[in-house]
């Protein structure tokens, strides 16, 4: 069996790792890229591996949709007849765009392609499939001509909702002042909006203390810098940490924070979430399948941001919402029926 992801980031690995370590019954050929430019690896990952792949045909290709399948099968006929599962922990239709970035329509096609050429298509959230579906129909209805009919429709008809598994965090000793921030600090996490409420929480006289995690670019972004200088002695953790102490601080927090613009699972949110953190989080993206709507403020909404989280902090947190469906527990029997021969 053949494992393929052509971006080998924080997410895309841990889902990796845990899928072959789940079945090491089963013979595996791994093939990752480095999770680094993105553009390139979206659109060259089969001419990476054009001389890179086993000689032998395998059984089944489980491939990221990061991988141009499509084009993969055509330069390698021998795969053309090999069962293909195509695995979406994003689309590309849903993710937002840099300013600094020019939207294109290859890292679409790339994907829209690839879906045509597998057999079954798995996807992280419903969100994360709907979103997909209807950008594929929102794109074939802008083309001039020859569009073949019922493409979207072919499409659902291979869907399936199959998130990854989230190991659980045992609880600590909890910290309910904690607020974690443990996403990227870039301009999709919108971390400028985070920071403006934790200043506005901060004027308000509310006692409350930072985790600030998550990887951030290099120079140090405004909003993380912001932060640094206005509240400094809040700050109890501020950088990239080993993994045992990341977990440690998950299991601590009082309350996690998302304020993103795209999220197609929320692995990082759902882990503190498993210890018992309080989750608030945009009502929108996948939020919805995971939270009840009191762990959810308005798309935006910096008062209602701030004033969700001083009324917890003043008045005591809510007990945190079940997220056992998204866990390892319960999502491993069902990794492991897909994975079971034959084919």
């Amino acid at each position: 069996m053949w494992l393929l992801s052509a971006y080998r980031a924080d997410s895309h690995a841990a889902w990796a790792d845990w899928v072959v370590e789940s079945r090491p019954d089963l013979k595996w050929t791994r093939r990752e890229l480095p999770g680094r430019h993105f553009s390139w690896r979206i659109r060259g990952n089969p001419l990476s591996w054009l001389d890179a792949l086993p000689e032998h045909t395998p059984d089944l290709i489980l491939a990221t949709s990061m991988v141009d399948l499509a084009t993969l099968r055509g330069l390698h006929p021998r795969l053309a007849q090999v069962p293909a599962w195509y695995y979406f922990h994003e689309n590309q239709f849903a993710y937002p765009v840099s300013p600094r970035q020019v939207r294109s329509v290859e890292p679409q096609m790339v994907q829209l392609y690839g879906a045509l050429a597998a057999q079954r298509l798995l996807f992280n959230s419903a969100w994360n499939r709907d979103s997909f579906l209807q950008g594929v129909a929102a794109l074939l209805r802008k083309m001039p001509d020859a569009v073949p009919a019922g493409v979207t429709e072919r499409l659902s008809h291979a869907c399936e909702i199959l998130p990854v598994p989230v190991p659980p965090l045992a609880p600590e000793a909890r910290d309910p002042r904690l607020i974690l921030w443990n996403h990227r600090w870039e301009y999709d996490k919108q971390p400028e909006l985070f920071t403006r409420a934790m200043l506005a929480l901060a004027r308000r006289g509310v006692d409350f203390r930072l985790a600030l995690l998550g990887p951030r670019p290099e120079p140090v972004p405004r909003a993380l810098a912001t932060l640094r200088a206005a509240l400094p002695g809040r700050i109890v953790a501020d950088g990239r940490v080993d993994r045992a102490e990341y977990r440690r601080l998950l299991a601590r927090a009082g309350v996690v924070v998302s304020t993103t613009r795209h999220e197609f699972q929320g692995v990082s949110m759902l882990e503190a979430v498993s210890a018992g953190a309080c989750p608030l989080v945009p009502d929108a993206l996948c939020y919805p399948e995971q939270y009840p709507a009191a762990f959810r403020y308005p798309v935006g909404d910096e008062d209602a941001l701030v004033g969700r989280l001083a009324h917890w902090l003043t008045n005591g947190l809510p007990m945190a919402p079940d997220v056992s469906d998204w866990l390892a527990p319960a999502l491993t029997s069902r990794w492991q029926a897909l994975l079971t021969p034959p084919f």
